[in-house]
């Protein structure tokens, strides 16, 4: 099998992932009130989890974040 398909997945998978936090960050941001505001932000927490991992890893694996297209994340920032 092509090794390629692999980072094409996992790009593409992160490009989903992506779409999905910037909706869970824009749900959070409009909750109307104080029940779906916990949750949107426990949901938004683990969008902040899996890029901080995913960084994580990608440094320990030397892979530069642009490769794999998290260098646009900074989880601190975005997903809180």
């Amino acid at each position: 099998m092509d090794k390629d398909i692999y980072k094409d997945y996992l790009k593409d998978l992160i490009v989903i992932l992506k779409e999905y936090a910037l909706e869970a960050k824009s749900k959070k941001d409009n909750s109307i009130d104080k029940k779906s505001g916990e949750f949107n932000s426990g949901y938004l927490m683990g969008f902040h989890r899996i890029f901080s991992l995913m960084q994580q890893q990608a440094e320990g694996f030397q892979i530069p974040f642009k490769e794999l297209g998290l260098d646009d994340i900074d989880p601190n920032n975005d997903f809180i």
